[in-house]
């Protein structure tokens, strides 16, 4: 069966993909965008011949750790990828701008700034949209107490309850280092120990233990040799 979008006259509309397991996100995304562009979009959910100009990508997908359907997107499509974020698991929109997707924008956003960021992704100006800013902000996760990405990677493994040691391994860093960033981000958190540390996490939005660890600040510099504690 032909799955492709049919040809229609005079300008092409929009077409925009969406990508998620919850039906009630896939309905609102949907009614939003044939709202507010009419005949100006063109709504896929699914396996679609082509590839869309934008796909919306639902960051609950990546709850189990998944990236599989992600990465199709990002990498073998050449259509610009949207993460929608969760307000409640800023993690996962962390992780979906880490496997390459060019903005996020949470999935509260209201009807005028979901279709200016669709319009936007068409048209190369994202960066020039206050929903994605706002998206992408609030997407590092740690971001709402000022934590650097460092000090967010080192209380994402606090709440993964890991030990100091095996934080200065994970992210060579010296057990000094850690021990600063540790105090550091206490201080920002307003908390003194670290059970504290824990609740504050796990009530921010940090990924529960069981959760995959990707650190914010993983760039290519991070993987070079470094200092490492036994």
């Amino acid at each position: 069966m032909d799955t492709s979008v049919p040809e229609a006259a005079g300008p092409a509309p929009l077409w925009v993909e969406i990508v998620s397991p919850h039906d009630v996100v896939v309905t609102g995304l949907r009614c939003i965008l044939e709202a507010e562009l009419g005949a100006g979009v063109v709504v896929t959910v699914g396996s679609v011949a082509g590839d869309p100009d934008v796909v919306l990508y639902d960051v609950i997908g990546l709850l189990e750790g998944d990236t599989t359907e992600l990465d199709h997107w990002v990498k073998n499509a050449g259509s610009t990828v949207v993460a929608v974020s969760r307000d409640l698991r800023p993690d996962l929109a962390s992780l979906a701008l880490a496997r390459g997707a060019m903005a996020a924008v949470s999935l509260g956003v209201e009807a005028h700034g979901l279709t200016e960021v669709v319009t936007a992704a068409v048209a190369g100006n994202l960066d020039e949209v206050p929903a994605v800013r706002d998206g992408e902000r609030w997407s590092h996760i740690g971001a709402s107490a000022g934590l650097s990405d460092r000090e967010a990677d080192v209380l994402r493994l606090i709440v993964g309850g890991v030990s100091n040691q095996t934080i200065a391994r994970t992210l060579f860093l010296s057990i000094n280092s850690v021990k600063t960033y540790i105090r550091s981000t206490y201080r920002k958190v307003g908390v003194d120990n670290r059970a504290q540390a824990v609740a504050w996490g796990l009530a921010h939005g940090f990924a529960p233990p069981t959760d995959p660890i990707v650190p914010v600040s993983a760039r290519a510099e991070d993987f070079a040799p470094g200092p490492r504690v036994a």
